[in-house]
């Protein structure tokens, strides 16, 4: 199911600065939002630190980033200190965001089944609508796509 053209789906979760942040909260900004299966692991940590290291890329094109997982806050700290993170993580514990944007999906690992996030990353305009969705993201250029289609789509 396509959501590009649609509202993105509010919400409210809590944030690895202790806050909690709400989707609307960056109306007037262009939003990345990235749902991603686990901080610590390697492609999900790849993935974070593109961002990190294309942060100021993304700031410049008035874009903000934000990261979700159903790591609870604690972990997400961890996380953040670790590779010097330099945007908030949101802990999605109850996974309720992630069924919101159908990214909650039954996944196969080692011949097990059990459900997860599928990578996604969804690019929100000022006005909160979703411009543009990547589903079943594979982590290699994936951040550099992403700040391409904000720096050619958006940003004008």
């Amino acid at each position: 199911m396509s959501m590009i053209g649609e509202a993105a789906p509010n919400f409210e979760l809590k944030a690895s600065n202790g806050e909690t942040v709400k989707l609307s909260d960056y109306k007037g900004k262009h939003i990345v939002l990235y749902f991603y299966p686990k901080d610590m692991t390697p492609g999900c940590t790849t993935e974070a630190c593109d961002f990190r290291d294309h942060h100021e890329s993304f700031k410049e094109l008035d874009a903000v980033i934000l990261g979700v997982s159903p790591d609870p806050v604690e972990r997400h700290k961890k996380f953040i200190d670790k590779h010097e993170l330099p945007f908030v993580l949101l802990a999605d514990e109850d996974h309720a965001v992630a069924e919101a944007y159908d990214v909650w999906k039954l996944k196969k690992n080692f011949g097990k089944e059990y459900m997860g996030i599928e990578r996604s990353t969804f690019i929100i305009d000022k006005e909160g609508t979703v411009a543009k969705e990547y589903r079943k993201v594979k982590v290699k250029d994936h951040v550099e796509e992403a700040l391409t289609y904000i720096r050619e789509n958006l940003s004008k």
